[in-house]
């Protein structure tokens, strides 16, 4: 047996002695599915050993959508049969020899030669001259390309040829293994071609149905979906389409729901292949993108360089640059595909990973200023302190004294779940940096923030006799003027603000150490900002960087981290302190509203404090979500009229809000009425109750963010979650909420339900776009990382002969995303 099947084996083992309750795998059974399927293509022998692998890859990713233990056992026991049922391997030599090779697209004069090699690995093509500057050409160069479809292109943001070829298709409709409808299953995915018999439209509650008749000759399907009422004049009986989709089945009936559509073309029909469905844009057609695709991809990506270096891609089995493009475009096996996919998405993890360490070693390459350990300091303010640090953050403050001892600048992210003690390690990288008698500053998204942690650090240094001092955009003139003097003569030791910070008027005498919290919410380029505050050239002191310590209260999944944070060095404070109690999480139903209110009275009435959390400030035509004013008023005047309520939003000044903020944190305030400002800086031990309304229009993630803001005394703390018709993917983010308090858990489940694109809420300035990798993908991020570490070790600056293409590609890669330094 493979090993990817044995490795599947072994978690549907683990699966059923744990009673059928998708906790085998961090991530469940659906993630695993995710990263099993990649390496169970590799080992497949055949093309009915790829098509088990699919349908088993299907079965897996529906596992946590199973009614329960009995539905899920079922699915389990039949994986398991067919598994077993699997003939022995092949052995390599017996295997190559009766399977004959892939056989790549032909390819432009002169002709290509093929090798044959083993099944998996690149077949070996000669290809045309490669022609760099004529990929910049217009995709007018095209025959069938003129001014009207080049704009459409251009849309699609293929303004050239190299950017026309790097436009993917978004799925393919595959000919050679399609059905007729009598020999459809339920619960397959499948790709159908008929006729439409009939289209209706019908309502049910709120939603408006769309349902139309299909039939084939061999029988008939009905296919539905929702709330999409144009589909009613676009599918007119007598029409031919084409629908992929999975098959379901309501009231003993086969149905597709919601399936991709489209007319039916009769030449991809005839060719019997693999058919590329392309993005498209207003007025530009399926066939006529197929047609200029295929030329572009016969003309042009024979020319298209190589950049890999032939070693690294012979050792990795990776296919050629121009016979991936041609594959991953126009298919002739399912294995082609998934070979030319492997090359595509190697590259850009590849590229993104070399940028990260081009990044590091630009950023290291000017040296640092070397911190010495002053031990009798930093003893003095660890035994000064309130508590005793836990063993985590021992370790983590080790690191960043040996880190700052040396030469080399610093470059760490400090990853930490609500409540966990950042701060506190940030406070002993300060203490050490002006023991030195160097300058530290620390940058926060917010001025709540950025106050907040002013607070913090002047009562945890204050004993050391290191004054912090504050600077934000409502800092008065004078004010600035004093910071700005005090900062340039080296008097001001520690600073704390926002982007203030990096305004052109603030100059530092010796910067030693810059912090920036909530880094995912700065981007690449405010982050260099604060970094050049501290390079030095004076005849006594050469040019020099300051050391710099990330943090991020936001729990980041590994994925991410080696991505986003590639050149970062990487510190988890995995321990929480002594004390924090687990808050207890509960979803309610808008109808139990008033058993909330009773609950949150309940807690007021014990001399504790209460959050309410509304998703908007006002409220708008377009939407029922609660809005902060209205429901601050409607509390205020009918709810909780005996008691102090007070609301706090984004629209208000930075003086309105610290007022705000320092009645609640006093006890002033009893009720806090709040938008999405809330969610980091605010530091009330005697807040036990947060309740939020519209739960399921914020990400997992920013929930948990939520949940942390109690739960921060000794008193036990309540998450209350009010949520009306939620989708499934709603459901399940609030019912990982209520299972689990592990801030890195429910990031990797809200990175799986949400996707990269959208876990931070925004994209993450000065990366670029990722067309087809995907950053959930850990096997083949492990893969690129550990390529580019290795390639970097041997040639720091890609200066090497073999590197040369390679070095122009990264450049081009990460213009995209902006400057990488």
């Amino acid at each position: 047996m493979r090993q990817a099947f044995k490795r599947l084996e072994r978690v549907l083992e683990l699966e059923t002695n744990q009673g059928y309750k998708d906790k085998a795998v961090i991530g469940g059974i659906r993630q695993f599915a995710t990263f099993w399927v990649g390496q169970a293509r590799d080992e497949a022998v055949d093309e009915a050993e790829l098509a088990l692998i699919e349908q088993i890859a299907e079965s897996l990713t529906e596992y946590s959508r199973l009614p329960g233990p009995e539905a899920r056992k079922a699915t389990l026991v039949n994986i398991m049969a067919r598994i077993r049922a699997l003939p022995t391997p092949v052995p390599v030599v017996e295997k190559v020899l009766e399977k004959p090779v892939i056989k790549p697209a032909k390819l432009p004069e002169p002709k290509e030669t093929v090798t044959p090699q083993a099944k998996g690995a690149p077949t070996e093509v000669s290809v045309v001259e490669p022609d760099p500057e004529g990929l910049l050409q217009p995709v007018t160069i095209l025959r069938g390309v003129g001014k009207k479809t080049a704009n459409q292109l251009s849309k699609l943001g293929a303004e050239n040829i190299g950017q026309l070829l790097r436009i993917y298709p978004l799925r393919y409709d595959d000919y050679t293994l399609m059905k007729p409808i009598n020999r459809v299953e339920n619960g397959e995915t499948v790709t159908i071609i008929g006729t439409v018999w009939e289209t209706q439209s019908r309502r049910t509650r709120n939603v408006q149905l769309i349902q139309s008749t299909i039939s084939d000759g061999t029988g008939t399907i009905q296919s539905t979906w929702f709330n999409q009422p144009w589909l009613v004049n676009n599918l007119k009986a007598g029409m031919q389409i084409v629908l992929s989709g999975k098959v379901g089945q309501y009231l003993g009936r086969l149905v597709l729901e919601n399936p991709e559509w489209e007319p039916l073309q009769l030449e991809p029909l005839k060719t019997r292949r693999i058919v590329p469905i392309y993005p498209l844009t207003k007025g530009l057609a399926g066939h006529k993108m197929r047609e200029t695709m295929k030329r572009a991809a016969n003309q042009w990506a024979p020319r298209v360089p190589d950049h890999l270096p032939d070693e690294l891609r012979m050792n990795l089995k990776l296919y050629p640059l121009a016979l991936a493009l041609q594959q991953i475009h126009f298919p002739e096996t399912q294995e082609a595909l998934h070979q030319a996919r492997k090359r595509v998405i190697f590259d850009e993890l590849f590229l993104l990973q070399l940028g990260m360490l081009t990044y590091r070693n630009k950023w290291q390459s000017t040296p640092g200023i070397p911190i010495p350990v002053d031990s009798i300091a930093l003893t003095r303010f660890i035994e000064g302190l309130p508590f005793e640090l836990t063993r985590a953050q021992q370790r983590i403050i080790a690191d960043l004294a040996t880190d700052m001892a040396k030469k080399i600048p610093m470059n760490r992210l400090l990853q930490g779940d609500v409540g966990s003690g950042k701060t506190v390690i940030a406070a002993a990288a300060v203490v050490l940096t002006v023991s030195a008698g160097l300058q530290a500053a620390l940058m926060a998204p917010t001025e709540i923030l950025a106050v907040q942690h002013y607070r913090s650090l002047n009562k945890m240094l204050e004993f050391m006799n290191i004054e912090p001092q504050l600077l934000t955009g409502s800092t008065p003139s004078a004010e600035k003027e004093r910071i700005y003097a005090d900062l340039a003569s080296g008097s001001a030791k520690l600073v704390i603000g926002t982007h203030a910070l990096i305004q052109e008027n603030v100059r530092f005498k010796e910067l030693g150490l810059a912090i920036v919290d909530e880094q995912h919410r700065f981007g690449v380029d405010q982050r260099k900002s604060l970094r050049d505050k501290g390079p030095i050239s004076t005849k006594e002191s050469r040019a020099s960087n300051p050391h710099l310590l990330v943090m991020s209260a936001t729990p980041i999944p590994r994925t991410l981290s080696l991505s986003l944070y590639g050149d970062l060095d990487i510190s988890i404070l995995d321990e929480m302190p002594p004390g924090r109690r687990l808050i207890t999480t509960r979803w309610l139903r808008p109808s139990e509203r008033e058993r909330a209110y009773s609950f949150v009275r309940t807690q007021i009435e014990k001399g504790r404090q209460a959050y309410i959390i509304c998703p908007l400030v006002a409220e708008s035509e377009k939407t029922v979500a609660k809005a902060a004013i209205e429901e601050y008023e409607r509390l205020k005047a009918h709810i909780f009229p005996d008691l102090k309520l007070d609301l706090l939003h984004g629209r208000m000044s930075s003086s309105e809000k610290e007022a705000v903020m320092r009645s609640f944190k006093d006890g002033d305030t009893q009720i806090l009425i709040a938008t999405s400002v809330i969610e980091v800086g605010i530091d009330v031990p005697n807040a036990t109750i947060m309740l939020i309304e519209g739960a399921e229009r914020f990400g997992l993630a920013q929930l948990h963010q939520f949940r942390g803001r109690v739960g921060r005394g000794e008193h036990q703390s309540y998450c209350l979650l009010l949520a009306g018709d939620v989708s499934a993917d709603a459901e399940e983010r609030l019912t990982a909420l209520e299972q689990t308090n592990d801030g890195f858990l429910l990031a990797e489940r809200d990175l799986e339900l949400r996707g990269p694109g959208e876990f931070f809420g925004r994209r993450q300035s000065g990366l670029p776009e990722l067309n087809l990798a995907s950053l959930l993908d850990m096997e083949m991020l492990v893969l690129a990382r550990t390529e580019a570490q290795r390639l970097m070790a041997s040639d720091p600056k890609l200066k090497k002969e073999q590197h040369k293409l390679l070095r122009q590609q990264i450049e081009r890669f990460w213009e995209q995303g902006g400057d990488i330094s």
